[in-house]
């Protein structure tokens, strides 16, 4: 049997694919990614919603998000917010200063 969900119902059983991803995005320098900005970005930019899809199919989506995708999700975001994109350029500034 072939088990289909909203994505946003598989997300508390994805907290650690998340987790991972979020360990990944900072070992790359963006020092203040969280699963939150991850999701988010997933949902604005990968899925453009709330797909129905299976549990391997967002684990895979997670895994393959490059940091492409997420710089200019990040990107677009502080655009919409002023204090955004300061917390954005503050995030990208920071690993190159350290």
């Amino acid at each position: 049997m072939i088990v289909t969900k909203r994505a946003s119902e598989w997300k508390k059983m994805l907290v650690p694919v998340l987790d991972s991803k979020v360990d990944e995005f900072k070992l790359l320098g963006y020092s203040r990614t969280t699963v939150d900005d991850i999701w988010n970005c997933l949902t604005q930019k990968v899925w453009k919603g709330d797909p129905d899809k299976r549990l391997h199919e967002v684990t895979q989506d997670i895994f393959h998000l490059s940091s492409n995708i997420y710089m200019s999700y990040l990107t677009i975001h502080a655009y919409k917010d002023d204090e955004g994109l300061m917390a954005s350029i503050a995030a990208l500034t920071e690993s190159k200063e350290s």
